[in-house]
C-alpha cells in the first residue's frame, strides 16, 4: 500500500512543513506516475489550506499494514491534527 506524506514549502523557514497523509488504495494509477497521481489528489485535498497550490509536494512511501490497522485504509486522507491525535492515543496505550 502506498502512503503519500503531503508537505508544503515554507519559504520563511526554508523547509517543508507536514500537512497530512494520503493513503492510496488503487492498484491502477490510470496511466500516471505515483507522483502525478498523488500531486493531483494532494492539491484537491489540501489546496484550500495554502495560498499557492504549487507549494504543495508529496513524498511516496510504501507501508505494510497489520491486520488490526486496516481501519486506517477506510478514511484515506488524514490531516496533521488527526495524525497527532492518533500518536497521542498510541502513547497512552504504551504507558
Amino acid at each position: 500500500m502506498l502512503v503519500y506524506k503531503v508537505f508544503y514549502k515554507n519559504f520563511e523557514l526554508k523547509k517543508g512543513e507536514f500537512m497530512g497523509m494520503l493513503i492510496e488504495r488503487r492498484k491502477d494509477l490510470r496511466g500516471k506516475t505515483q507522483i502525478e497521481s498523488a500531486m493531483r489528489w494532494a492539491r484537491l485535498a489540501f489546496g484550500r489550506m495554502v495560498k499557492d497550490e504549487k507549494t504543495i509536494f508529496v513524498v511516496p512511501n510504501e507501508l505494510k499494514l497489520a491486520i488490526n490497522t486496516k481501519w486506517i485504509v477506510e478514511k484515506g486522507i488524514f490531516t496533521k491534527e488527526e495524525i497527532m491525535g492518533m500518536a497521542k492515543l498510541v502513547d497512552q496505550k504504551l504507558k
